[in-house]
């Protein structure tokens, strides 16, 4: 049975996200509190609870000094955030901090208790919609690709690249991939001739450069 504290200060919102968590017979509510600061009331009594559910904004005890204080006190217990703030700041430092999982309060019933079951798991997630956002952000910003390019590599002139990148000589990739010194060789040569670039360093940028190799 996963157990949990539910931390939110708007009474509504708390007693309808009470009611689906209710729900579900394998989830049971622990507690519930209103700031950071019942939240760590209510474990000091010794109830046991697996994971808290909190929102970010709260009076005397954001949700964000909560995961602070309870990584300190009780590392073992999992933080979920729930907010309305869909702001990337927020996102990433809410995990830095040490929460195992976001979501948006927009999110389904059903995405909601599956989160939550993940995160008992010993997963960490992020809900669906700021998952899509930040996928779509990373398409858009993200180096030409190599389906991108006019260049085609074989999957052989690729493995060598990223051994160029390691800094392998010849002969350790040769040892390596177990193949003659001479194909390696000629594997390098062609990669510049078809790049068009002059040296190993430049191959090396203009791969990064492309996410052929990272």
């Amino acid at each position: 049975m996963l157990s949990l504290i539910l931390a939110e200060d708007h009474n509504i919102v708390r007693n309808g996200i009470r009611m689906l968590l209710e729900a579900d017979k394998e989830l049971s509510i622990a507690g519930e509190a209103t700031n950071g600061k019942e939240v760590l009331d209510i474990i000091d009594k010794g109830i046991k609870v697996d994971i808290v559910l909190a929102d970010i904004n709260m009076p005397e005890m954001d949700g964000i000094s909560l995961i602070k204080e309870l990584k300190l006190r009780n590392p073992d217990i999992q933080i979920v955030m729930l907010s309305m703030l869909d702001n990337e700041k927020y996102v990433s430092q809410a995990f830095l901090e040490g929460a195992s999982g976001y979501l948006l309060k927009s999110v389904s019933a059903d995405e909601l208790i599956f989160s939550l079951k993940y995160v008992y798991g010993g997963g960490k997630y992020l809900c669906a919609e700021l998952s899509m956002r930040l996928l779509d952000k990373v398409i858009h910003t993200a180096p030409l690709s190599v389906a991108h390019t006019d260049i085609e590599f074989s999957m052989r002139e690729i493995e060598i690249l990223d051994l160029i990148a390691e800094g392998l000589t010849n002969n350790q990739m040769s040892a390596r991939l177990f193949i003659s010194k001479r194909t390696i060789e000629g594997h390098r040569q062609s990669l510049i001739e078809k790049t068009g670039v002059k040296n190993t360093a430049s191959l090396i940028k203009f791969a990064v450069l492309r996410g052929i190799i990272t």
